[in-house]
């Protein structure tokens, strides 16, 4: 296959929905990655469990039944029941990237490339998300200096736009200066 039938086999976008935030990791879910290599979850967690010593705790990890609970009501496991009573296990990048030398069809290693590539893509994503927080701060800061600046012109300016100051007006008329000792 080529990289275009890679593409058509599993659009990367298809895959970036599926890659979720769990632990503070990126990791996408037995039942998905299933779905994508197109065999039942629970074929692919057998060739797991055969091979367990491939997939360390930072590859792979089972989720929590407080974690499960909680994908149910985000809507990315439809209910409880369509676990079959099993935690799903996650998959770090590295772990999915595993999952090729376990799952060795070529529709595997094909959808694997997909993946690795929607991983890559979602870094880049993130990457520029971080640049452009940066930048917006930078902006942000560099307005409220000129704020600042701003406000002291228009000060300024009121100053000046005030009408002079009236001097002492000077009485009209005759003064009389009273004469010392009278």
């Amino acid at each position: 296959m080529n990289k275009s039938e890679t593409r058509e086999l599993v659009p990367v976008e298809v895959i970036q929905r599926r890659i979720l935030l769990i632990r503070e990791q990126k990791v996408m879910l037995d039942r998905h990655l299933a779905q994508l290599y197109g065999v039942k979850p629970i074929a692919l967690r057998q060739q797991v469990k055969r091979n367990r010593e491939r997939f360390p705790p930072d590859f792979m990890f089972q989720v929590s039944q407080e974690e499960a609970n909680a994908l149910v009501s985000q809507n990315v496991i439809p209910s409880r029941r369509s676990l079959g009573g099993f935690l799903p296990y996650a998959f770090t990048e590295q772990g999915v990237a595993m999952l090729s030398s376990v799952l060795k069809s070529k529709r595997a290693v094909q959808v694997n490339i997909a993946i690795m590539r929607a991983f890559v893509r979602l870094r880049e994503i993130l990457a520029t998300h971080k640049e452009l927080a940066r930048e917006l701060a930078e902006v942000k800061r560099t307005q409220e200096e000129q704020g600042k600046k701003i406000a002291v012109i228009f000060e300024v300016l009121d100053k000046l736009l005030e009408p002079p100051a009236a001097p002492p007006r000077r009485r009209v008329g005759f003064t009389v200066k009273e004469r010392e000792g009278e």
